[in-house]
């Protein structure tokens, strides 16, 4: 019985190293494209089920997937394409409420679960100089929203409700919760 992180993440492998428990990495390799008639909170949670799904595993084995996205004024903001669109994201948040949402899925034999965690972040008003320079950094460039909580963009943001792993790309409390329902004994000794 293998515990298998369907993606490359640093930091959902970071994150994962938490419960203490060995696990392989197996990214998924699947179209992540989101349908933007369906509210973001269903679509990201659908993106992780089809990376769990689409991971290679054997019989008792546990797949975690998971997708992030931020959500701001209507808008899913993925990974940025590239500076630009990195600066253009960051003006976007500038000032503003907005959302992380990180669609899991846990596969363990015939049962999957899927969730999404939501977590609610407020910035404070960016000056152009701020975001040239963050943008500059590289940070931003493979991340959902364009920045790292747990970087620089911690200089960004005034106020959080929720998970803050959540905000890194992994809700680990919840996924503690999940693991020990469905897979226990993944989690025996840790919980």
């Amino acid at each position: 019985m293998n515990l298998i992180l369907a993606s490359a993440s640093p930091r959902r492998k970071e994150l994962l190293s938490l419960f203490g428990v060995p696990f392989s990495i197996r990214a998924a390799d699947i179209d992540e494209t989101m349908d933007p008639d369906t509210a973001p909170f269903d679509e990201v949670a659908r993106v992780s089920r089809l990376k769990a799904l689409a991971t290679l595993r054997e019989a008792g084995d546990t797949v975690i997937a998971a997708d992030t996205i931020v959500v701001c004024a209507g808008r899913v903001l993925g990974k940025p394409r590239d500076a630009e669109d990195a600066a253009a994201m960051l003006r976007l948040l500038s000032g503003r409420d907005h959302q992380v949402m990180t669609g899991v899925t846990v596969l363990h034999d015939d049962r999957a679960v899927t969730f999404t965690e939501v977590t609610d972040l407020h910035f404070r008003e960016l000056t152009e100089k701020e975001i040239a320079r963050y943008v500059a950094s590289g940070e931003p460039m493979d991340k959902a929203g364009s920045y790292g909580i747990q970087g620089g963009a911690a200089l960004f943001c005034t106020g959080m409700t929720g998970d803050y792993y959540n905000v890194m790309g992994l809700p680990v409390c919840r996924l503690g919760q999940v693991l020990k329902e469905i897979a226990p004994s993944i989690m025996e000794e840790f919980l």
